[in-house]
């Protein structure tokens, strides 16, 4: 994208991340299990999830979830175009990947996909942003110094919204809502893989409940 060209519209599944603010970073074994795992975090008032592309049943789990429109619903992990083309086809509505590659980002344009791609230093910031991409996945947030190194990275760029992942909690997850830049977070204490594989979906919707609590108290 060229300096001149005009910025690409807000799109509807940014608005409800925006909304949401938490994202539950989901690696799923079992296809079957997508539907009820997203009535879980439905029901804990959270509609939102990110399958990620690290498990067989990735591509078959979106299908599932994406039955239920009212699930936010996206694809992490995305390495490759080939896998921007399965995401969408399978219906997700966004794209996330754990580092910044150029190939992603200029395929999901060419589907009109928005994509959230990975940085963890200010170089590939101003990768994502000569790509004409503004918000961006900063990770793995733990490891890289939490919230006190996102606040040094994001300082020269006014511009940019973060999505901070990776070893984030319930208590360390006000700190970052906290900051401006960042629109959302992403997570997977309420969707842990011990969870799924106990198909304790009651817990998911209790944990979703709890941290949707912290995110968006009410007055």
């Amino acid at each position: 994208m060229s300096a001149n060209e005009p910025a690409p519209p807000v799109s509807p599944a940014f608005k409800r991340l925006a909304e949401c603010r938490l994202v539950p970073v989901v690696v799923i074994d079992r296809a079957e299990d997508a539907w009820p795992l997203a009535q879980a975090l439905k029901a804990g008032g959270l509609p939102v999830a990110e399958v990620t592309f690290r498990t067989a049943a990735a591509e078959a789990a979106i299908r599932e979830m994406a039955k239920d429109k009212d699930i936010v619903l996206g694809a992490g992990t995305v390495l490759q175009p080939e896998q921007v083309d399965r995401a969408v086809d399978a219906g997700a509505t966004y794209i996330v990947t754990p580092g910044f590659s150029a190939k992603v980002v200029r395929r999901c344009r060419e589907k009109g996909v928005p994509v959230f791609p990975g940085v963890a230093t200010p170089t590939e910031v101003q990768m994502a942003l000569d790509e004409g991409v503004d918000v961006v996945k900063f990770f793995p947030a733990e490891s890289l110094g939490g919230i006190k190194a996102l606040k040094a990275i994001a300082a020269p760029y006014s511009m940019v919204r973060f999505i901070p992942t990776g070893g984030i909690n319930l208590e360390k997850l006000p700190d970052y809502l906290a900051f401006k830049a960042v629109v959302a977070v992403g997570g997977s204490w309420m969707v842990a893989p011990e969870l799924l594989k106990a198909r304790n979906f009651a817990e998911v919707t209790r944990l979703a409940a709890q941290a949707v609590a912290v995110a968006r108290p009410k007055n």
